[in-house]
């Protein structure tokens, strides 16, 4: 045990009557929800970068935070590992996350910075086995370094595409040896500012070849995991590649990877594509590419990424539904891409915005859970398109019908179609009584 959150002991669930701000009042690990215990259900992870790498920071002003792990040397690295799985055992979480540079300092070379990830890596399996905590993902920071400024995979430099790919194999290794079961690539800065000095054709044969690479890489070493692309729409570059799920549908299609790689999906990227998160999990659901969620949220005043911890049960609500429907998690988690807030400086402020996080997921799932189980909402969405059913709509679906045709038997049959309510407010109701 560490010193930095001595007198936190391990959270208890407690119910929904609790006014303990250090117990759960919804997340209860071992109950049962459509036959599966919540913790099975949820999968929690802890982000790494936000809750140990984070200073406190944000784009107008700098470190408010004072942790004793803050150093640029592996002394620092290993205390911040300690202090990293008493975080994790004492929130009961079953799963963690990282970038390569949240948990080790950048060496002097490629080799240097290799052999000090291993060397983190031989830390985390001493904790891993000490705690029982597992990894959910690992992925490589390429876009911190200011190498990165122009894209990794994407870069007009092949040499840093060629470090890039480098420090992914870094990363995958590590990623196998420590058990992980995804590893998950996101474009930070795959995109351009303008294309006045872009090719944009270049740069996506670019990505997709790295894509291609990982993929053929994870064969090669028998990783059992998926491999995630991550979408991002914007912030900082102008125009990324990853905008949202569809749009990585089609980028993975091009280079024949749809079937190889899957999304992982974080609420704040979705809303500044300008949709819903649950939008972009039924999009991921209905194309087959559903893997993972980080979730978080933004603040609908601020136009940047700000990955606040989640509050809201009928958001969370509905994106469970669409994780249920696509048949839960199997290799994918919930990990908590958020970050507590920059005034929030004491050390138990980071078990308040996880238990806030946790608590709301699980309030999300069982309500989920329940409409599942009532079958209302879904039966009315049967209703709306059962005329689909019908013979002559199945012959217009699977292309036995020509346009002209079609267009016969409108005629012929003096069809003038009326329209039916699509009782949105009435389906918006609905789920309230369950949340």
């Amino acid at each position: 045990m560490t010193e930095f959150f001595a007198g936190i002991d391990r959270i208890a669930h407690e119910g929904p009557e609790s006014t303990n701000p250090l117990a759960f009042r919804h997340y209860d690990p071992d109950e049962v929800v459509l036959g599966k215990r919540m913790e099975e259900h949820l999968r929690f992870a802890v982000a790494y970068w936000h809750s140990l790498a984070f200073e406190g920071l944000d784009p107008f002003g700098g470190r408010t935070f004072d942790r004793p792990w803050y150093g640029d040397d592996m002394d620092h690295a290993r205390l911040k590992a300690d202090v990293a799985f008493e975080l994790f055992s004492k929130l009961g979480v079953p799963y963690f996350c990282f970038h390569d540079a949240d948990v080790r300092p950048e060496g002097a070379s490629h080799a240097e910075s290799t052999a000090r990830l291993n060397a983190i890596a031989d830390h985390f399996e001493t904790k891993m086995a000490e705690t029982g905590v597992k990894l959910l993902w690992g992925t490589a920071n390429l876009f911190s370094n200011r190498r990165f400024m122009a894209g990794a995979a994407t870069n007009p430099d092949p040499d840093v595409f060629a470090y890039a790919a480098a420090t992914i194999k870094a990363n995958m290794d590590v990623t196998q040896r420590l058990g992980g079961e995804n590893y998950v690539l996101w474009g930070g800065r795959e995109g351009y500012e303008t294309l006045l000095n872009t090719d944009l054709g270049a740069e996506l044969d670019q990505m997709g070849r790295m894509l291609s690479l990982v993929v053929e890489y994870k064969h090669k070493i028998g990783f059992k995991g998926a491999i995630l692309l991550e979408p991002k729409p914007q912030e900082p570059t102008k125009h990324q590649y990853d905008f949202d799920v569809a749009t990585c549908y089609g980028f993975l299609k091009r280079y024949g990877l749809e079937d190889e790689v899957k999304v992982n999906i974080e609420v704040g990227h979705a809303f500044l594509a300008g949709h819903s998160f649950e939008h972009e999990l039924a999009m991921a659901r209905t194309l087959g590419i559903f893997g993972s969620i980080d979730m978080n949220r933004n603040d609908i005043q601020c136009g940047w990424d700000t990955d606040h911890f989640p509050n809201d049960p009928r958001e969370a609500t509905l994106a469970y539904y669409q994780i249920l429907k696509a048949g839960g998690f199997t290799t994918g988690g919930t990990n908590f891409d958020a970050k507590i807030r920059r005034q929030s400086l004491d050390p138990v402020d980071l078990f308040h915005g996880h238990i806030l996080g946790m608590d709301t997921c699980a309030r999300g799932l069982k309500a989920a859970a329940a409409m599942i189980g009532d079958g209302t909402h879904d039966a009315f969405v049967a209703d709306r398109y059962a005329g689909w059913q019908g013979a002559e709509a199945q012959a217009m679906l699977k292309g036995e019908r020509s346009l002209d045709q079609i267009a016969d038997r409108v005629i012929s049959e003096g069809i003038e179609p009326q329209p039916r309510s699509g009782r949105q407010e009435y389906l918006e109701g609905l789920v309230n009584r369950f949340v």
